[in-house]
């Protein structure tokens, strides 16, 4: 329960637990957890591909704002401020660990053909590996997990301009690496 007749704290607003938790309330941020964790984790898991990394990073993101909590500036949603901090542990953890991290595969639509598609998921998982950093976290972030373009600016902290354009080279280079025009789609074998 919150303290001062504010009413229990999951009635607070995101920005309010997290101003709560800034003046000292030791229950505010376990809220900001409990509701933000699986989505959290969910950015996480599609930016590494892997659930022990993954909770790693998000164990890491959730501390560092634990601990930073009173840098939020309130310029962007409580939501944006955890993604932001999520998706750069995730990228230190994937630079730490090599260069250019190995992707597991990624989900495709369904396709009749199991052998095709797998084959189809390694080609791709490859290309995303061969993609600069910059490029990979945007696609993973708009076309993988749906983020719009104004937020995904936000939490990798550059323009939007900056996401579109590494949208597009990132898509226009898996394209070519998969060896198909950009905007084509793979023949499904029947």
């Amino acid at each position: 329960m919150g303290s001062g007749g504010a009413g229990p704290v999951a009635d607070l607003s995101d920005r309010d637990l997290l101003a709560l938790h800034v003046a000292g309330d030791d229950q505010a941020f376990a809220e900001l957890f409990r509701r933000h964790k699986d989505r959290m984790w969910a950015v996480a898991l599609r930016t590494v591909r892997d659930p022990e990394l993954a909770a790693d990073c998000v164990q890491d993101g959730f501390i560092a704002a634990f601990r930073r909590a009173d840098s939020f500036r309130g310029d962007a949603a409580v939501t944006t401020w955890l993604h932001r901090i999520v998706v750069n542990a995730c990228l230190d953890r994937l630079r730490r660990r090599r260069p250019t991290a190995e992707l597991p595969e990624y989900e495709l639509a369904d396709r009749h053909d199991h052998h095709a598609s797998t084959e189809v998921r390694l080609d791709i998982q490859e290309a995303l590996a061969a993609l600069p950093e910059g490029q990979r976290a945007a696609l993973v972030l708009v076309d993988m997990h749906a983020v719009p373009v104004a937020e995904a600016a936000l939490i990798l902290g550059v323009a939007e301009g900056t996401i579109k354009s590494r949208c597009a080279r990132g898509r226009a280079a898996l394209a070519q690496h998969l060896g198909l025009t950009p905007g084509a789609r793979p023949v499904e074998a029947h």
